[in-house]
């Protein structure tokens, strides 16, 4: 099988190298093609769904310049088992069966075993062309083969959970597989959910079936304000009767019922999480592995300091029953809870984690992990501190949303800074404005709130550095006098990194470095922190020891809103060793991605120049002042963050000007 459309495209050429077709349309054209099948495409058709607008004579040029390039890689011959072939009215692909996933696909599915429906749940490895850029237009052309195949899916995995045999199979661990590949993509797929419901409860564990369809629930409450079907309903009424004749661990007798927790008081009313004991879905020897993990991830989260974390034995006496989200939040008083499974299959060990929401049971964030059982005390500690990353944001996030829905007659300082958080992520100069109106309010309902402090203090060098200010010296001055009136910020990670971060751009690394530091000591797996560590480095001179950390922060908040800086801070570092073109492709992703980042056309102006490519230069240039009219080489070159990097900063000023930027 040389061919691959389900969950992107992968092609393959006669000599087992991996295709890159010259252009996008080339390879869209290719799998086009794969999805008509034997039958082929009109010329006609193709000419008007990949070429609209550009009359017959030039749609037809571009066509076979688009066919010249799929055949320099599947030259005609007569025995070659992928060909193009086709007249002046039609074009297809001639291939044997077992070539394209997609056929592969659609015969396993109409023999119908269990093993060949099997074999089909491993070939589905997503979408149709899941990840590649569609351009408009075309969206029509592979729209409906992305919804029959994916509904196709769902149906598939339906069958399969149905008719498994038994559990532990290799048919009913692909069948998982499908599941988890649907819900990662859709997570309202309730035929997925149920599949899942099944499969834990032919494994004997209906504490995690049930769980399972109180995530169904709450996540089609949140996105489409409905209840589950009447099938999902059924099938967990008929696990809870068999779960009330079956023991699953340790009975409601000998469980002491949960205590009122005693809690210190909370600055500024932070939320609160508990760590629930994970289902162990395998034997018994890897229950020590499960509640390490919890333990681990405890401890993460209680180095975080954004929220309050209850302790471990509290949340364990819950340990072994099935109990509803909103039950703990009442009687451990929390918002928020983190629940899990731990399952061990073959060599491989594999830990879900989500968390949710404890009074609506909406699931804020899930991530899967799998790792091999030789490296079981490293994964749980790199488990811990991913999951610690990635919950930081969420629990931030939701409360965001909580502090936008109350009245403003009912705001404290710490619902406004909540507030704030969304215009502080350095993408404009509006936004970044409201930010710093927000915080000087919440500053004046709490002068003494060091946070808030901080990140005003972040958001004045932001106004400095990405040029939005007409006297950036101003900016920084007050950047300045805003950390130190932060006052005593030594146990807050946060307003650590936020100070740090400012004192960084307005050129004092020594002192930055000091302040993210202490806040690495706090929060080891705090992603900012280790984002602007780099941006210390390469600023210091260093820039050997940034793609690490870097690599760090994106790997503890792979969907942070800093991710963007993350990105071109590695290209940053490429860029300083010499590796330009994996720099230029990077700023490329990024603009793609957040086309309103102004600096990043900064960045691809210089990196494209030094690389010779003026023209991708010159584009960025024009794009840069069309959103900056003001920007001139020496505004640039003088801000501080240059400081220790002279000799490049002198590369980045040479390539500015080839590329047509205004000197002054």
């Amino acid at each position: 099988m040389r061919i691959r459309l389900l969950g992107g495209l992968e092609v393959m050429s006669g000599e087992g190298q991996p295709v890159r077709f010259a252009t996008r349309k080339s390879a869209l054209l290719f799998a086009a093609l794969v999805l008509a099948g034997r039958r082929g495409a009109t010329r006609e058709r193709l000419c008007e769904g990949f070429w609209p607008g550009r009359g017959d004579a030039q749609s037809r040029n571009s066509l076979r310049q688009a066919l010249a390039d799929i055949r320099r890689w599947f030259p005609a011959a007569g025995n070659a088992a992928i060909s193009i072939d086709g007249d002046q009215e039609t074009v297809a692909l001639t291939a044997g069966p077992d070539e394209a996933d997609i056929w592969l696909f659609e015969r396993k599915l109409a023999e119908g075993g269990t093993a060949d429906l099997a074999f089909a749940a491993e070939l589905y490895r997503g979408d149709v062309l899941a990840g590649e850029v569609i351009p408009d237009g075309l969206d029509e052309w592979f729209g409906p083969h992305q919804v029959r195949y994916r509904q196709k899916a769902l149906q598939l995995v339906e069958r399969l959970s149905l008719a498994l045999p038994e559990a532990g199979s290799a048919d009913e661990a692909a069948c998982e597989r499908l599941a988890e590949r649907l819900l990662a993509s859709d997570p309202t797929a309730e035929p997925a959910h149920r599949a899942l419901m099944r499969i834990h409860s032919a494994r004997g564990h209906e504490n995690a079936a049930l769980r399972q369809f109180e995530s169904c629930r709450a996540l089609l409450k949140k996105h489409l304000g409905v209840e589950p079907e009447a099938e999902t309903q059924s099938l967990a009424a008929s696990l809870q009767t068999r779960g009330g004749n079956r023991q699953t661990g340790p009975t409601h007798d000998t469980i002491q019922p949960a205590q009122s927790v005693a809690t210190p008081p909370r600055p500024h009313d932070q939320p609160s999480v508990t760590v629930m004991p994970f289902d162990n879905l395998g034997g018994a020897d890897d229950e020590y592995f499960a509640d390490g993990v919890v333990e681990e991830i405890t401890a993460a989260l209680s180095r975080v300091r954004d929220f309050f974390v209850i302790a471990r034995q509290s949340a364990f006496t819950y340990k072994g029953r099935f109990v509803d989200v909103r039950e703990v939040g009442r009687e451990l008083g929390v918002d928020y809870v983190v629940e899990g499974t731990v399952r061990r299959g073959g060599d491989r060990l594999r830990i879900s984690v989500q968390l949710v929401d404890a009074e609506t049971r909406a699931q804020l964030w899930s991530e899967r992990y799998e790792g091999a059982i030789e490296d079981v005390f490293e994964f749980q500690d790199r488990i811990a501190a991913q999951v610690a990353g990635a919950i930081h944001p969420a629990i931030r996030g939701a409360e965001i949303e909580l502090a936008k829905s109350k009245p403003p007659t009912s705001l404290r300082a710490y619902d406004i800074v909540m507030r704030a958080y969304p215009n502080i992520w350095g993408r404009r100069k509006d936004t970044n404005d409201q930010a710093i109106e927000l915080l000087k309010k919440a500053i004046a309902v709490d002068p003494a709130y060091g946070r808030a402090h901080a990140l005003l203090a972040w958001c004045h060098a932001s106004n400095a550095a990405y040029l939005w200010a007409e006297h950036p010296e101003s900016e920084l001055k007050k950047a300045r006098a805003a950390v130190e009136a932060a006052g005593s910020i030594g146990d807050d990670p946060t307003a650590l990194t936020a100070a740090g971060s400012a004192l960084s751009m307005c050129g004092d690394q020594q002192r930055a470095a000091t302040f993210i530091e202490k806040a690495l000591t706090l929060d080891p797996n705090n992603a900012w922190a280790w984002a602007r560590h780099g941006w210390i480095a390469i600023y210091k001179g260093e820039a050997a020891c940034a793609p690490e950390r870097f690599q760090r922060a994106m790997t503890l908040s792979p969907m942070d809103p800093f991710a963007f800086a993350m990105r071109l801070g590695m290209a940053s570092s490429m860029a300083m060793a010499g590796s330009l073109s994996q720099a230029v492709a990077i700023a490329r992703e990024v603009i793609a991605a957040h086309p309103d980042i102004i600096m990043s056309y900064r960045y691809l102006t210089a990196w494209a120049a030094m690389s010779g490519d003026l023209e991708t230069a010159r584009w960025a240039a024009q794009k840069l002042l069309a959103a900056q009219p003001d920007f001139t080489i020496e505004r640039y070159r003088s801000l501080p963050f240059f400081t220790h990097m002279s000799e490049w900063a002198d590369r980045v000023v040479e390539a500015l000007k080839q590329a047509g930027l205004p000197e002054r």
